[in-house]
């Protein structure tokens, strides 16, 4: 083996291998650390998995041309070049929306794949003995030939090319160490909620609107009660967890935990560890289909809440315009409902809604009523909002102090944020994980103004075989809603491209963008006479 040209090739495939490890390590992040999921994703785009495919299985054409220096080296020297485009296609420094971030579990999972990947140039060392021919020549002379061993290029290559498989099976290898970690912290916060006995704990999930209950709950309780809540989109049990271990203190009196699902008996866990006294469920809808499997599934998970506060005598607060829980309430005999329909034991009527705000008529069990104005904009506001009155009134806080809190209250980030540019755009920032129902309240809220309407939107996800379905209705509805409409990707985006086609839209007003950036620069560039107001609805993340 020559090893000046082996060292060379070696620190190429373990410089591409640390780069390509890096990219694979960020998805099976934002897929949660899932394999199942990280599998699909991986399906999804099995396209990008072909060319190390190709390059490992091109490897093993040195074995039989490992006798001839010249076509041997020259394959080497193109394998050494494809590592080096896939390093360079690989490199850090790109900015993502939501970077890869260097937790313990993650550093762990390196650790196990460095491992795994040493394998390889260990058998790669054990194999490079350079090998001797002895040739008869004419004339009687003997000659003594070197050539290459391919089997240490073969090795520190498939280090590389099967990285994509190295990086999901070191997180499999960890998943022991892992639980226990978890188990430990889990019980560790199960301690300390233990020695809070006053401490009142509520839950709150749903397929949609369960952030935005969360941080409304929390600014009308906050007005008399010292309160702590999950924050940001921390919904699974480790994120529960943080949030009990790092900030719960003996002076809180409520902790509003948010619970987020993606696959069945998800929230029973976690009311096996926030142990919640009531619960609030804000909607069920077809989100997150592709785990779920079904919306019967959905339906169960949401209301295992519901089945642990009945079980420890608490309420449950449903959101009663639901169809699909208005079907289940029966079951409960502890639910309040609240809704803008008849028959909700708290309802909103006489709703008011413009571009500066919102405001409606809250009728309370017993008849009593009060008049409630709001920042946010939209109907749909009214909802959640409404259920955040229902759960404070019942605390025990009167109809008419709610009435400045609720005034108090500001759109939660990338919710129907309004952002005002100045100048002649103001951007409504809708772009946290769109649904059906949340898509079309979006549109609503965009009809609101007198300006020039655009759309800017990759289209909704996780969505299982409906996906295409929604998005060309989504199409459809925007159609009817917009001035002007931006795309972005065009593969994502085809079902929404669809369904504005066929409400007989003017094409011509719609643009396909390849990356938000691109749509933006689009938006800023568009000509029109009246003010832009530009809604941004939905911005998937890095692994879509």
């Amino acid at each position: 083996m020559n090893l000046v040209l082996w060292i060379i090739y070696a620190v190429i495939a373990l410089t591409a291998t640390v780069f390509l490890g890096l990219r694979e390590f960020h998805m099976l992040q934002l897929n949660g650390y899932k394999t199942p999921e990280h599998s699909r994703w991986m399906k999804k785009n099995r396209k990008r998995y072909i060319l190390p495919a190709v390059l490992f299985i091109a490897q093993f054409l040195l074995i039989p041309l490992q006798n001839h220096d010249g076509p041997a080296i020259a394959l080497l020297i193109a394998l050494c070049f494809f590592n080096a485009v896939i390093a360079l296609l690989n490199k850090p420094g790109r900015k993502f929306k939501k970077p890869l971030v260097y937790t313990a579990r993650m550093k762990r999972m390196m650790i196990t794949f460095g491992i795994l990947a040493a394998v390889f140039y260990v058998l790669a060392i054990i194999n490079g003995k350079t090998l001797v021919q002895v040739d008869t020549v004419s004339g009687g002379y003997e000659e003594t030939r070197w050539f290459i061993n391919a089997l240490p290029y073969i090795f520190a290559g498939s280090a590389l090319y099967l990285t994509p498989i190295l990086v999901p099976l070191s997180n499999l290898i960890n998943k022991p160490v892992e639980k226990a970690v978890q188990n430990w912290y889990i019980n560790d916060a199960k301690r300390i909620l233990s020695e809070c006995p006053t401490l009142h704990k509520v839950g709150i999930t749903g397929s949609y609107g369960k952030t935005s209950m969360k941080f409304y709950l929390d600014e009308l309780l906050n007005s008399q009660y010292n309160t702590l809540k999950t924050p940001e989109s921390f919904n699974t049990p480790m994120g529960v967890t943080i949030t009990i271990r790092r900030d719960l203190k003996p002076t809180h009196e409520y902790f509003i935990c948010e619970m987020g699902a993606r696959r069945v008996h998800e929230i029973k866990e976690l009311c096996g560890i926030a142990d919640p006294h009531d619960g609030i469920i804000t909607s069920v809808g077809p989100q997150h289909l592709e785990t779920f499997g079904s919306i019967e599934n959905v339906v169960n998970t949401k209301f295992e809440l519901a089945d642990h506060v009945k079980a420890k005598g608490g309420k449950i607060y449903l959101n009663g315009d639901n169809e699909l829980i208005r079907k289940k309430a029966h079951e409960y005999p502890n639910a309040v409902l609240y809704g803008l329909q008849e028959g909700n034991h708290y309802r909103a009527t006489d709703i008011s809604v413009s571009d500066r705000g919102t405001e409606f008529t809250v009728t309370a069990p017993g008849g009593e009523t009060q008049r409630f104005s709001m920042k946010l904009l939209g109907e749909h506001n009214v909802q959640n909002v409404l259920g955040a009155i229902a759960y404070a009134h019942g605390t025990g806080i009167a109809l008419d102090k709610l009435t400045l809190p609720v005034k108090r209250i500001a759109a939660v980030p990338h919710r129907l944020q309004l952002l005002d540019k100045g100048g002649n755009m103001t951007f409504i920032d809708d772009a946290y994980n769109s649904n059906p129902n949340g898509c079309r309240a979006a549109l609503s809220v965009l009809g609101l103004f007198d300006a020039c309407r655009i759309l800017v939107t990759p289209g909704m996800v996780e969505l299982g075989e409906k996906q295409k379905e929604l998005n060309f209705e989504f199409g459809q509805e925007a159609a009817k809603a917009c001035d002007h409409i931006v795309l972005v990707g065009k593969n994502q985006t085809v079902p929404i491209y669809n369904g504005i086609k066929d409400a007989g839209y003017d094409m011509d007003n719609v643009f396909v963008a390849d990356s938000l950036n691109e749509a933006l620069a689009h938006v800023n560039a568009y000509q029109t006479d009246r003010k832009k107001i530009v809604l941004l609805e939905n911005d998937l993340p890095d692994n879509y």
